[in-house]
């Protein structure tokens, strides 16, 4: 755990929790760290593959619970097999993920970052800085679930027609005045896509290069979800050729091994994220959008309460279960 997180764990944590804290990632060379530990607290980064989930059964661990929404690191057939409990928080806050990709749209179309650049060394140019309106764009948000929603009803309150694109039509959206669209129309039609998707099978890569072929040239192209929604080599390629007209990104699929760190004195080895750092039309954070005090807080509370809930025998509306073949 990183500081941020101990400080609100710490504060919401009482008598009901024993919490020991390691800031190191989890994987099988750490995992003698929990042992004796009835549960452990992970992140989307730690490696919960079938290797460290037996040392961790091996060390007396019950329950893996997740501090984030995603569990595609989770080999879930395993922990079953080991009667290893996984929970997780589906939902912190969604604003904090909402208001944060509208901020890399911001950003990323008005060229923020550079001009801050700029007037700090004295340079007020206004060259390279020409941004359009949002007001009036065809937004395509993919996903529609509670962070789906509130981005687009960020949108429309940007004056946006907004179109989505989910595995079910969501009331909720219908009523905020988006229409449901399948989604080749959605990669014709928009100026703007956002990804706001679960990584599955099914999505992995949802945003290759025949995906990217059915696009408006110069499209936004968004993603605070999970970095391998996205082909990144695929990306780069729209981005040299134009038909990617702007790429804001706060996850990457290769961010294991970057994200979360300073890494500011090493060596970049990764060659596919040093080429995305060269172009003036693509703006990376890392990994930071659920980073508000409020997702904080509820990060805390809904983990606890989770384990409580297990050790209570209680059922965990938040336990992930492998899913039924088909």
């Amino acid at each position: 755990m990183k500081s941020y997180d101990e400080l609100h764990f710490s504060e919401e944590s009482d008598d009901r929790h024993q919490l020991v804290f390691h800031e190191c990632e989890l994987n099988p060379s750490t995992a003698q760290l929990a042992e004796g530990s009835e549960a452990i607290c992970a992140f989307v980064i730690d490696q919960l593959d079938r290797e460290t989930l037996q040392l961790l059964a091996q060390g007396g661990t019950q329950t893996v619970a997740l501090r984030c929404a995603g569990f595609n690191n989770v080999d879930l057939e395993a922990a079953k097999e080991l009667g290893i409990k996984v929970v997780r928080v589906p939902a912190y806050s969604p604003h904090a993920v909402a208001e944060h990709t509208l901020g890399l749209l911001l950003a990323l179309n008005r060229r923020i970052h550079r001009a801050y650049n700029r007037v700090r060394e004295g340079n007020f140019s206004l060259q390279g800085l020409v941004g359009f309106d949002v007001f009036g764009k065809t937004v395509g948000v993919i996903g529609a679930g509670r962070i789906g929603v509130e981005v687009i009803r960020l949108f429309k309150g940007f004056g946006c027609d907004v179109v989505y694109y989910d595995l079910n039509e969501n009331e909720t959206v219908r009523e905020l005045g988006a229409h449901y669209v399948e989604l080749e129309e959605l990669f014709a039609r928009c100026d703007i896509i956002s990804l706001h998707c679960p990584l599955l099978d099914s999505t992995h890569h949802l945003i290759d290069a025949v995906a990217i072929e059915k696009m408006k040239a110069g499209v936004t192209l968004l993603n605070t979800s999970r970095g391998a929604l996205i082909d990144t080599t695929a990306v780069i390629e729209g981005l040299k050729k134009g038909k990617i007209g702007n790429l804001g990104i706060d996850v990457y699929e290769e961010e294991d091994n970057l994200f979360f760190e300073d890494q500011s004195e090493q060596i970049m080895q990764d060659d596919v994220f040093a080429r995305l750092l060269t172009f003036p039309n693509v703006l990376i954070t890392g990994h930071q959008g659920f980073l508000t005090t409020n997702a904080l807080t509820q990060i805390a509370q809904t983990t606890l309460q989770n384990l409580s809930d297990i050790e209570a025998g209680r059922d965990c509306a938040n336990e992930v279960k492998p899913r039924p073949e088909e």
